[in-house]
């Protein structure tokens, strides 16, 4: 377990860790298990945030970006990268190969572009709701741990890789259903434990306990899609695969927790 540790914080953060002694498909499959463990230092700081926000200490729509500069820094923003990859490959046309090649390449086009200043933008306006309550800024970190269930997701066992060299090819099929399903059950448990525990006077339990499972459960169906789509599309998975479905399973769960956070303060 110390080896997948080391390789989920080595590759899904910038944090300094030692290199696991050992790296096979027992250890890739836990590494991907544990993803959402590793946000826990962006966590920190988006309630952090949040409770300066909720406080009157600084106005919600600063800290929401913030909040998203710091996540880009403590991921070294490899996340934004594959959806700005995967965004110009899947629209470079329908052959494969192509839109693979594309995908290499270092530089970003108008798709790529696109896709990041429309999804930072939705992740901000969210943010800038969410953290400005403590409802909202608890289902907000929801989001963000949740975001990481595209990690297994996208490494399920039966999903193959894309190419013969990359993170794709080193973790696919490496995370049984039942070991995805098991997770998915865990964290939207937990969420659904922590919002009813943390709800405010004159919300019903049951209600912010829906809300945090709809996060969850809304975030690991983003992933399923953007994982279907590059099947689909790129005959299977790759690193910037990984890192797009991660970004839009957080853009969808941020989306969800201010539709959510925004019933439960209606009078």
């Amino acid at each position: 377990m110390r080896d997948a540790w080391r390789l989920a914080v080595g590759t899904f953060t910038a944090l300094p860790v030692d290199p696991p002694g050992r790296v096979d498909r027992a250890v890739l499959g836990r590494a991907m298990l544990l993803a959402p463990l590793t946000c826990a230092p962006a966590a920190a700081v988006w309630s952090a945030f949040g409770a300066l926000s909720t406080t009157g200490w600084a106005p919600a729509g600063v800290v929401a970006v913030l909040a998203l500069v710091v996540t880009a820094l403590l991921s070294r923003a490899l996340h934004l990268d594959g959806l700005a990859d995967l965004a110009d490959g899947l629209t470079s046309g329908h052959d494969p190969a192509r839109s693979l090649q594309v995908m290499r390449r270092g530089d970003t086009g108008p798709a790529g572009a696109a896709a990041l200043v429309l999804v930072l933008l939705l992740d901000a306006a969210c943010l800038t709701v969410l953290l400005g309550s403590a409802t909202g800024t608890t289902l907000a970190v929801v989001a963000l741990v949740a975001s990481r269930l595209a990690c297994a997701v996208c490494a399920r066992d039966g999903i193959p890789p894309a190419r013969r060299e990359g993170l794709g090819q080193g973790v696919a099929g490496t995370v049984g259903r039942s070991s995805l399903v098991g997770l998915v059950v865990a964290v939207g448990a937990c969420a659904a434990v922590v919002n009813a525990w943390l709800s405010r006077p004159g919300v019903a339990w049951w209600a912010a306990a829906l809300a945090g499972l709809a996060v969850v459960l809304t975030a690991a169906a983003a992933a399923v899609v953007v994982r279907r789509q590059a099947v689909r599309r790129l005959g299977g998975v790759t690193g910037d695969v990984f890192g797009a479905a991660i970004e839009v399973a957080l853009a969808t769960a941020l989306v969800t927790a201010t539709v959510a956070v925004t019933a439960l303060h209606r009078p």
